[in-house]
């Protein structure tokens, strides 16, 4: 969402002390090459702490991965030096070192190693499939390394360059060769951007554990110096001591995905019979999916869900991710229908069936979507239609084949659904007496079931909206709660104040679940907080005075994915008896363009203005509504606009408006 409207000066003293037309060319800041990446590098790898620092061995990683995806790579080796150096070698083909075409007087070397977006996963010429995408994963490095230094070796030659910061020390030195062929990139990274973090060997190792699970035929071989290892027993059975300063394991699961459920299932065994792995062509994506699942029906164990895509690790899931379970489930579903007479099956549901399950999925495809730099979730669409309808009749196909097993999955799901309608009287008792004994805030129009799973609460702005909203809502779920105009200011204003508002009262009361160091996640009443307000710049003023609340009160609400913001429309656009509704003025334009005849505009000036059966179509309707979720992408850097443009210092404020803002972390959800 942007924010355009912010609070502005009010007195002589807030005004700036610099005339408007200071502003000049001379002001705006050009950053060459890899400068933006220094100076910005959470934009990057997602921060500056020290999960970003490893980042950089994830991205020098993925390359040597990518080989062996390729099939040109069969062994890595990583090695941790003292004085927080690592290298990567891999024998694959090797970074190509003849002149660049473009840059002829550069070798391609250099211009991968220095230049945002080169490198040769564009196409899929040199790679069919690779987790590196954007061509900024080296140069980042690079960029982010106080000392680098890359060794190549092809085409009977020995090519090597160092460089600092980000920039080349020298130029290349090539001598001839003779070997097997590779890719050695050393590195340090620059500790004045990661603030003195040292490298972790136990992170690392997982990290290379993980690739070897996803690459049953690749050998990592990991060393760390001797010296940084202060107890052997921190390292893994299987490291040995060489004799030559550093401790050596050699890395390998020929088991691939069934080694690694069984992983991650420890301390429990997995029972082999209820275990599922399978593999599959999507000959219409190109590619290939790897997939492993394993119940062990225990609902004391978490359900856990790995998923990758081209090695890649997509934390935060992805189409992918939800193709598979949604095929699982459709074929349980599917199987239960043809058992008629077993009892207690319709209850079952998803949760039921992935309850206590580790699941891995590994997923190649040419041409992956990522959200973010970091590549943290798998967006394609095009990854559903392919996977699910596999899934589904491979699972089907197993579950005929294996009846006594599938028997004894679906009577653990049984149990796994009673269980929970049990769980679920009892939490919803709990929330009804919770409810008697507070005195909730007596303008909360508050929703008429008890249970917290599928309620909302709606934050209005005024008395009118919010009597059109209560008109408009599904009383069974979603709940009302009006406020009276702008709220207050938290972050520049006072503790005393803040405690003292009536407004903000409310506002915790009817969540319930405190504020700061008391907030307890488990006690929010709704699972939704919506910020409903005008389509408009006062809207937009209470929408960001409600965000600062949150993220300076109630930070892992939104952590968690508990806040929207609500889309009311600010136009409605009549033709006849057709009604069609515009959010902002491009839309309200691309409508007009695109239907024909007479149309008469009208503009809401807010959502009292709206009768509720508009504002449930358009706004509240679950079936056809858009929410944002509000996310944060970097703590660290929202904290500081919150405080520059929220805070006391209006100057800062001023110079945002006329830098035109920047973006606060959204994502548009159909929910």
């Amino acid at each position: 969402m942007l924010l355009r409207e912010l609070e502005k000066p009010t007195n002589k003293s807030q005004t700036p002390s610099t005339p408007a037309n200071s502003y000049t060319a001379k002001d705006i800041e050009v950053l060459e090459g890899l400068e933006g990446v220094r100076k910005r590098p959470g934009m990057y790898i997602g921060g500056s702490d020290i999960t970003a620092m490893h980042h950089l061995v994830v991205e020098v990683l993925d390359n040597a991965v990518d080989e062996a995806i390729s099939g040109y790579a069969t062994n890595i080796i990583i090695h941790l030096y003292q004085g927080n150096k690592i290298s990567v070698s891999d024998n694959g083909r090797g970074i190509p070192i003849d002149p660049h075409p473009k840059y002829p007087d550069k070798l391609a070397l250099e211009v991968i190693m220095t230049t945002l977006h080169s490198g040769g996963k564009f196409g899929n010429s040199a790679y069919r499939v690779a987790g590196g995408l954007h061509g900024v994963g080296i140069s980042v490095v690079n960029a982010l390394s106080a000392e680098l230094e890359v060794c190549i070796h092809r085409d009977s030659k020995e090519c090597r360059q160092t460089y600092k910061c980000g920039l080349a020390a020298a130029p290349p030195q090539i001598l001839s060769y003779k070997g097997e062929s590779g890719t050695t990139v050393s590195f340090i990274p620059d500790l004045s951007i990661f603030k003195d973090c040292q490298f972790e060997h136990s992170r690392i190792r997982e990290l290379l554990a993980t690739k070897a699970y996803l690459q049953p035929g690749l050998n990592i071989t990991f060393r760390v110096d001797s010296d940084l290892v202060l107890n052997p027993t921190e390292l893994t059975e299987n490291s040995i001591e060489t004799g030559y300063g550093y401790y050596q394991e050699n890395i390998c699961f020929p088991g691939g995905l069934r080694d690694y459920a069984a992983a991650l299932a420890v301390p429990a065994e997995l029972n082999s019979s209820l275990v599922i792995s399978n593999e599959a062509d999507l000959q219409e994506l190109g590619g290939r999916l790897q997939w492993c699942i394993a119940w062990t029906l225990d609902t004391e164990i978490p359900e856990t869900t790995r998923s990758y895509c081209n090695t890649v690790c997509t934390k935060d899931g992805g189409t992918h991710e939800s193709a598979f379970r949604s095929g699982v489930a459709k074929a349980f579903r599917h199987y239960t229908s043809m058992l008629a007479g077993k009892k207690g099956a319709e209850n079952i549901n998803a949760e039921d069936i992935f309850s206590g399950t580790i699941t891995v999925l590994s997923l190649f495809i040419p041409n992956p979507m990522f959200q973010g730099q970091t590549k943290d979730r798998l967006l394609n669409p095009e990854v559903a239609k392919a996977i699910e309808p596999m899934i589904k009749s491979q699972m089907e196909n197993w579950l005929i084949q294996n009846n006594a097993s599938a028997e004894s999955l679906l009577d653990g799901f049984i149990e796994n659904a009673e269980l929970r309608k049990r769980l679920k009287s009892v939490k919803e008792a709990a929330r009804k007496t919770a409810v008697k004994s507070m005195r909730l805030p007596g303008k909360l129009a508050d929703c008429i079931n008890n249970a917290k799973e599928g309620s909302e609460l709606f934050i209005v702005e005024g008395d009118s909206a919010g009597g059109t909203a209560k008109q408009a809502r599904d009383k069974n779920t979603q709940a009302i709660l009006p406020l009276k105009g702008k709220i207050l200011n938290v972050a520049s204003n006072s503790l005393e104040k803040i405690t003292a508002n009536q407004e903000i009262n409310d506002l915790i009361i009817a969540l319930g679940c405190g504020t700061g160091s008391a907030f307890r996640l488990d006690k929010l009443r709704y699972e939704r907080v919506i910020i409903m307000t005008d389509a408009d710049v006062d809207g937009s003023h209470i929408a960001a005075l409600l965000m600062t609340f949150f993220f300076l009160q109630m930070p892992e609400l939104i952590v968690h994915g508990h806040l929207y913001l609500a889309q009311p429309p600010l136009y409605k656009l009549a033709q006849g008896s057709a009604y069609h509704y515009a959010q902002d003025e491009e839309e309200k334009k691309r409508l007009l363009a695109k239907l024909k005849g007479n149309v008469e505009v009208s503009r809401f000036k807010g959502l009292g203005e709206m009768n509720p059966g508009q504002l449930k179509s358009t706004t509240m309707d679950k079936a056809n509504r858009t929410l944002l979720r509000v996310s944060i992408q970097d703590a660290a850097s929202v904290s500081t606009e919150v405080q520059n443009l929220m805070g006391r210092k209006p100057e800062a404020r001023l110079r945002f408006i006329k830098a035109s803002g920047h973006m606060l972390g959204t994502e548009l959800l159909d929910v």
